[in-house]
């Protein structure tokens, strides 16, 4: 018998979860991409227990509950990534990584749970953009700073352009009037 077919087929789905904990071990943000933890119950629960452990050493990689889970710590908060007890750490942290400096850079290096708090929407656009339904989609921070600068700058500005647009109150109006375009 061959050792790989005991290994389960490879599959782009590598994240279980992405998780945001005070330093209380308190939900800060949470998002489940499979049913590894199909209630809430069992996800707080779960979320308890890596707290406690990491709470208790310096570990970054838990094995617990069948999952690998990996954690990084910013100011009085900690973010989680959760894959299958056979996943590739590096791959996970690579996203844990992205995903923390990524939070470092967009709120400016003041990393906490009331920034957290504030910022809620930054801070689930920066894990829409690295993890999708599982999927890592990407591991360099400066590409999702990049986009996430390039929304927040320029869908403001287009709705401006389009109600100048509509109003008729844009730049082409002003022209017209002045007899420039004779």
């Amino acid at each position: 018998m061959n050792s790989s077919e005991n290994l389960p087929d490879p599959s782009l789905y590598t994240v279980r979860a992405a998780i945001i904990l005070d330093h209380d071990g308190h939900r800060l943000l949470a998002k489940y991409y499979d049913d590894t933890f199909p209630s809430l119950k069992e996800q707080r629960e779960f979320e308890k227990r890596i707290s406690h452990m990491t709470q208790r050493s310096e570990c970054e990689v838990l094995l617990v509950d069948g999952v690998t889970a990996l954690c990084q710590r910013l100011s009085d908060a900690t973010c989680y990534i959760v894959g299958g007890p056979q996943e590739n750490e590096l791959l996970l942290l690579s996203a844990l990584t992205c995903i923390c400096e990524s939070l470092c850079h967009m709120l400016r290096k003041n990393v906490d749970r009331s920034s957290l708090m504030e910022n809620m929407d930054t801070v689930c656009l920066i894990l829409d953009e690295i993890i999708d339904q599982g999927v890592i989609l990407e591991s360099e921070s400066e590409q999702v700073v990049q986009r996430l600068s390039f929304k927040t700058i320029s869908e403001p500005a287009f709705g401006f352009v389009l109600f100048d647009y509509l109003t008729g109150s844009g730049d082409h109006s002003d022209s017209r009037k002045r007899g420039d375009l004779e």
